[in-house]
C-alpha cells in the first residue's frame, strides 16, 4: 500500500478462538474479547478492582473513545487497529514503577520489529515508523483494588489505517509504512507476549534486571542525541540535547542553562526540534 491509498484492506474481527487457543499456551493469561468499548482501560480498571488477577487482557474489535496521557480522547475507524489492556500487578518496589512506561513502549517496538517494521521508540513511550511517524500510543495507569495496586497497560497500534484516515499528518499505520494487510489478531497476539516476557524479567531481575532494561531501552530510544522541546504543564518549556535516560527513567536534557530531568508525568510533549 502507497501513501494515500485509498485501498482497505482487510478489516474482519479479532479472531477469538485464535487469541484464546494462543492464550492457553500460556499460563496466566486470560481473554475479554469486547465488539466496542468506549476504552478498554476504563473496562480493565472496573475487573482489576473486582479482583482480575494478572494477565486478564481485554481487548475491543472498536474502541470509541480512546484515552491517552493528559486525557487526550481519539477514535480510529473500525477494523483498522489493534486496542487492549492488560492487567498487571507488579511486586517491585513502588520506587522501580516509573519504569514500567518505558518497558511496554520498548517491548510494543521489539514486537513490531520482530513482524518486520523498523521501530523505535520515542521517550517515554510512543512507538514510531518511518522516523517520526507515530504508530503506537501507550497509556499506564495504576489503580488501588482489595488485593493490592495494579497496572493497566492500555496500548493502541494503527494497523490497517489508510493515508486519509489517520488523525494527524505525525502518524502512520503498519499497513502504510510496509506493504500488505496486517493480520490484526497476530499483531495483538505478538505484542502482548512481548510486553509479558520484558515484563517477568524486568520482575524477576531484581535492580540488576531494571538496569539491563534501561540499557536495552536507551540503545533503541529515537529521542537520544536529538534537539528536542519538552513542553511542561502551565505553558513552560525546556530546549536542549536529550543526552541519557536516567536510572529512574527520567529524560536527562542538556539545556543552556544546565542538566535537566523530566519524569514521563511531569511532561506534555516531548518534541523533536533537530
Amino acid at each position: 500500500m502507497t501513501l494515500g491509498s485509498t485501498q482497505h484492506p482487510d478489516r474482519g474481527p479479532l479472531d477469538g478462538e485464535r487469541i484464546t487457543a494462543a492464550f492457553a499456551l500460556t499460563p496466566g493469561f486470560s481473554l475479554e474479547l469486547l465488539p466496542v468499548a468506549p476504552s478498554t482501560n476504563e473496562v480493565a480498571r472496573e475487573r482489576a478492582r473486582a479482583g482480575a488477577a494478572e494477565g486478564l487482557v481485554v481487548a475491543a474489535d472498536h474502541q470509541a473513545a480512546g484515552r491517552g496521557r493528559l486525557d487526550r480522547t481519539w477514535e480510529t475507524p473500525p477494523g483498522t487497529a489493534v486496542t487492549f489492556s492488560l492487567v498487571l500487578r507488579p511486586t517491585v518496589p513502588a520506587a522501580s514503577w516509573p519504569w514500567l512506561p518505558l518497558l511496554v513502549g520498548h517491548n510494543v517496538a521489539k514486537a513490531l520489529t520482530a513482524l518486520g517494521h523498523d521501530a523505535r521508540v520515542k521517550w517515554p513511550n510512543d512507538v514510531l515508523l518511518d522516523g517520526d511517524k507515530k504508530v503506537a500510543g501507550i497509556l499506564v495507569e495504576r489503580v488501588d483494588t482489595p488485593e493490592g495496586p495494579a497496572a493497566i497497560i492500555g496500548v493502541g497500534i494503527n494497523v490497517t489505517m489508510t493515508a486519509e484516515e489517520l488523525p494527524v499528518e505525525t502518524a502512520t499505520s503498519l499497513a502504510i509504512s510496509a506493504p500488505g494487510a496486517p493480520d490484526r489478531t497476530q499483531v495483538l497476539l505478538e505484542v502482548v507476549a512481548a510486553i509479558r516476557e520484558g515484563y517477568d524479567l524486568w520482575q524477576a531481575g531484581g535492580d540488576l534486571g531494571t538496569a539491563r532494561l534501561a540499557t536495552s531501552y536507551r540503545s533503541h530510544c529515537a529521542t537520544l542525541g536529538r534537539e528536542v522541546r519538552v513542553e511542561l504543564p502551565g505553558g513552560g518549556a525546556l530546549t536542549g540535547r536529550a543526552v541519557d535516560v536516567d536510572p529512574d527513567g527520567r529524560l536527562v536534557v542538556e539545556t543552556a542553562d544546565g542538566t535537566e530531568r523530566v519524569g514521563a508525568g511531569d511532561v506534555v510533549h516531548v518534541r523533536a526540534t533537530d
